[in-house]
């Protein structure tokens, strides 16, 4: 039996246990990766739980959570972004969980100290430039973006991209709102046409030299320099060079249990899979994401360069998100 959820088009994919028991976890995810699925065929057949998944935009499945309440069929909450998971707990959709081994597997920073929500995943937002259309040497950190050099050839995402808003969100933490205002003006400045509606679209456009540098985050060049997008944007790509800021900006895909869920016992058995060493590297190998606790060994991620966190928490990017959006938003980051 299928379960709606968001709507007629929107239902529960079953991924049944070699063995199948009456025991199930059903799953709301804001990834949208095909290969999370052979992650979820390994822990059904391990554990013999089924797991029921459904996969739509984060903002609409939190936005569904808070429309069903505790008539809510979700018993694990997958969310990209820090912003997005911090805002679910903040909006009471989660609930405090005990376990070891989550404790254990997922470092310090990329967790919730109240233990509603525990990081998978890790992202690198780095820089991606034409080394025909500006001085690559010159581009070193996020604040050199704001260089008058620079004016006309900056591209961005949107304001309504959540991948921006916590970078902003991570300025505001390492230099305060005096100094990230003073970026995002100078930066915005330098903007010389409408913003981008998606990462690969800023690749794209520094590809053809609609602008010298652009934000992305690190697995969307990796992807297109595979071949996941086609051969187009495997040229496209090869034209760019991706510049990882040192320290870098790292933000997460996260995991938590529903408030409302029927079988927390079991989600909070999937949820500690997924961040085990084997969960978070069967999530994050095949996308090009970083595990919790190395980094992806594909070559062509290898090939960025080694990155260093900077230090800011998860916590401490969603508590700064909507003070990042106002900023941006006085900026004219449309």
């Amino acid at each position: 039996m299928l379960y709606s959820v968001i709507s007629c088009t929107f239902l529960f994919n079953v991924i049944l246990p070699a063995n199948s028991t009456e025991r199930e976890v059903r799953v709301y995810s804001g990834r949208h990766y095909n290969t999370d699925r052979s992650v979820y065929k390994k822990f059904a057949e391990e554990t013999g739980i089924k797991v029921r998944l459904i996969e739509a935009a984060g903002i609409s499945l939190v936005e569904r959570l808070k429309r069903e309440g505790k008539n809510s069929q979700a018993d694990l909450i997958l969310l990209v972004d820090a912003a997005r998971i911090t805002n679910a707990a903040k909006a009471n959709l989660l609930q405090k969980i005990e376990s070891s081994s989550l404790e254990n597997d997922v470092p310090a920073g990329l967790k919730d100290p109240g233990k509603e929500w525990y990081a998978l995943t890790r992202r690198v937002r780095v820089m991606v430039a034409n080394p025909k259309v500006v001085d690559v040497s010159k581009i070193t950190n996020y604040s050199d973006l704001a260089d008058p050099a620079l004016k006309g050839k900056v591209c961005l995402r949107n304001r309504k991209s959540p991948y921006n808003q916590s970078l902003v969100a991570n300025q505001i933490v390492n230099k305060g709102q005096e100094a990230t205002k003073a970026w995002l003006n100078g930066m915005i400045s330098n903007v010389s046409q409408p913003f981008f509606p998606g990462d690969i679209s800023i690749v794209r456009a520094v590809s053809k030299r609609k602008c010298g540098v652009g934000l992305v985050n690190h697995y969307y060049v990796a992807r297109m320099l595979a071949g996941v997008n086609g051969r187009r944007d495997t040229l496209y790509s090869r034209k760019t060079s991706v510049i990882t800021p040192t320290p870098a900006h790292v933000n997460i895909s996260a995991g938590g249990v529903a408030k409302y869920a029927k079988n927390k016992a079991e989600a909070v058995k999937l949820l500690e899979f997924l961040a085990s060493p084997k969960g978070s590297k069967g999530l994050a190998a095949p996308t090009f994401e970083h595990p919790l606790k190395e980094v992806n060994q594909n070559q062509i991620v290898k090939n960025f360069g080694e990155f260093t966190p900077d230090g800011v928490t998860v916590e401490e990017l969603g508590n700064n998100n909507a003070m990042a959006l106002r900023m941006m938003r006085e900026a004219g980051w449309d």
